[in-house]
């Protein structure tokens, strides 16, 4: 495991990845975004100047700081992933949020240290936020303040307020009815949030995310950090630790309410 001294210099690095990027998106947003379509036939896959360009500078800065690490990112693919500190980026999770101006897409980063996300980010700088994580614990910046962040106690799944992106359009069949079946048994559901839900459960307002097995570990691995040092949870749909591969996701600050939720995402789990 890395010195204290060298996770707080990673920290210090992340909040300064987290500045550089937004420079680069936030004139962008609600902007002339230069808005592309990666999908194929019968598919949207938006991506725009933003994602490209936020990823490109975050690049950059980590060759500079960081030339031996590896880096894997959602729009330059691999570079050295097998080394033994490697970035994981979203520079804009939620392109649809971004392009439709709502102010819930977020800037994902994390780091593996010889293969297991080690600190992270969830950054949104409209909002003028950064969700950090590391073994140090998780805290909430905000410009010159810092507020350490914990889950809340939710026990009961009937009590819980719950989140994934968009059940219609992620979801296969199976996830969709297993997703449905969360659904009935908890309180309240909010859709669309992306990965913003996951920094609310590590903030305490939320208390679990379900996300489908569309995901790539740049959509996800920002989670694990952050979750575990606000002491919440980080599985996939069966229970297990998430792998380094993406898949279907479970994010919750209440271990036993994720208990409740697995039996009933198990007739779906990978």
């Amino acid at each position: 495991m890395p010195t204290p001294d060298r996770i707080a210099d990673l920290e210090d690095l992340l909040v300064d990845l987290n500045r550089l990027s937004a420079e680069v998106i936030l004139p962008l947003f609600r902007s002339d975004h230069g808005l592309e379509d990666k999908g194929g036939a019968g598919g949207f896959d938006p991506v725009t100047q933003a994602d490209r360009g936020a990823e490109a500078a975050i690049r950059r800065r980590l060759s500079e700081v960081v030339p031996g690490h590896g880096v894997i990112g959602e729009e330059y693919g691999e570079d050295r992933p097998d080394a033994e500190f490697v970035w994981v980026l979203d520079p804009v999770d939620g392109t649809r949020a971004f392009i439709a101006g709502l102010p819930l897409w977020t800037t994902l980063i994390s780091l593996r240290w010889r293969g297991q996300p080690l600190v992270s980010s969830i950054g949104q700088p409209y909002l003028g936020e950064v969700f950090l994580g590391s073994p140090a614990g998780s805290r909430l910046i905000r410009g010159d303040t810092s507020q350490a962040l914990r889950v809340r106690p939710c026990s009961d799944l009937s009590k819980a307020i719950i989140a994934t992106t968009d059940p219609s359009g992620y979801f296969e069949p199976d996830e969709q009815a297993a997703w449905a079946r969360v659904r009935a048994a908890a309180r309240l559901a909010r859709l669309g949030c992306d990965a913003y839900a996951y920094a609310m459960v590590a903030a305490g307002v939320m208390d679990l995310v379900i996300e489908s097995r569309a995901c790539k570990c740049w959509d996800i691995e920002a989670a694990a950090p952050l979750l575990a040092g606000a002491g919440g949870v980080v599985t996939d749909w069966a229970g297990r630790p998430i792998g380094l591969n993406g898949g279907q996701i479970a994010i919750a600050g209440d271990p036993a309410c994720l208990e409740e939720a697995l039996p009933l995402l198990a007739p779906a789990a990978d």
